[in-house]
């Protein structure tokens, strides 16, 4: 067992260890994994030192809740983990449900046979949330999010459902979070615009935002970072690795970049801090998880797992020994901004 920083998630009592395992790969995401394969990862996790595990009904439409929650309730783990699930879509049989067109189109592979269908009232939040119990098969849940608001996602029709979640939705999560039955309600996105613009208006205590801050993309670091820390919202780090790149760098045979072709200048970028990665003898998924939750802004990282063998190289990457010259190069070379929080120096 390794030790992870702990951190609380906003104004709420929930602590999320440093490193936290996610169940998109897990659920039927480009590849199929069975469920001794499943439950051989989260117990890998949890014997790593990993306290917190992500999931929502959209992965492989409800495979990722149905699996995730028999692992922890037969190997008795539910009182020592924080769980975290999303709202926001309701999943009806696949027989009688129109398929969504959505920006990124995933294909799960062997999922259940189920489709998502958006709803962000107060009636879709509570039935989301419902069914998460079930599937999962716990009588609370510690973080709840709202799967997908905002136009990186719906785009056009955004305001439509940003509607439904100011009209009743809100009060849902409010209900919810009051009654004792979620701990900490927050958003689940590819965007930071609209979490500064929910902690405006409702009082959330988290986000995870998937691939907004990375070693690539600085631009929370222009005041809404800023901004969150001053409301007291956690961020959860999703998608550091940008899909892949900064996972495999340059000569990665699949590497993706936001789960498409690379471009131009993201491939001479990531070649030029895989550069100075070799020249202080770091590796780039240390480099890319580290700088990330160096941000006081970040609670944790969830990072997705398909194996015991990633699970392990995720904690190892967190806990490697990276000198402080190595930030202050990448810095020098402007691949990083000035005003960019670095790690302190182990």
């Amino acid at each position: 067992m390794t030790d992870l920083e702990l951190r609380t998630l906003g104004k709420s009592k929930v602590k999320v260890t440093s490193l936290g395992l996610g169940t998109v790969p897990l659920s039927g995401f480009n590849t199929d994994v069975s469920y001794q394969e499943f439950e051989a990862t989260i117990l890998a996790g949890y014997s790593a030192g990993i306290r917190y595990f992500d999931c929502a009904p959209m992965y492989g439409f409800g495979k990722s809740e149905h699996y995730l929650g028999h692992a922890l309730r037969a190997n008795g783990l539910r009182q020592n983990v924080v769980v975290s699930t999303k709202v926001g879509r309701v999943l009806k049989p696949a027989s009688r449900t129109k398929k969504l067109e959505t920006v990124y189109g995933i294909e799960w592979i062997d999922p259940l046979p189920f489709l998502d269908t958006y709803d962000y009232t107060y009636d879709g939040v509570m039935r989301s949330f419902e069914d998460s119990q079930q599937r999962l098969g716990l009588d609370y849940i510690d973080i709840l999010l709202v799967h997908d608001v905002g136009r990186a996602w719906h785009g056009d029709q955004s305001e439509f459902y940003w509607d439904q979640l100011r009209a009743s939705g809100y009060k849902a999560l409010d209900e919810l979070r009051s009654s004792g039955a979620v701990s900490a309600i927050g958003l689940g996105v590819n965007e930071t615009d609209s979490v500064v613009g929910v902690a405006r208006e409702f009082p959330i205590d988290c986000s995870l935002i998937a691939g907004r801050y990375t070693l690539l993309n600085h631009a929370p670091l222009e005041g809404d970072f800023d901004e969150l820390l001053e409301r007291n919202v956690s961020v959860i780090a999703g998608g550091i690795f940008n899909s892949g790149i900064l996972a495999t760098g340059v000569g990665g045979a699949k590497a993706t970049y936001d789960y498409g072709k690379v471009p131009a200048e993201i491939v001479e970028k990531v070649r030029a801090i895989e550069s100075v990665c070799t020249e202080y003898s770091v590796s780039l998924p240390a480099a890319a998880m580290q700088f990330v939750y160096a941000h006081p802004a970040v609670a944790t990282l969830v990072m997705g797992a398909k194996s015991a063998v990633e699970v392990d190289q995720n904690v190892k990457a967190i806990n490697e020994n990276i000198p402080s010259a190595f930030w202050d190069a990448l810095k020098q070379a402007k691949l990083l901004p000035p005003n960019a929080p670095l790690p302190a120096a182990g």
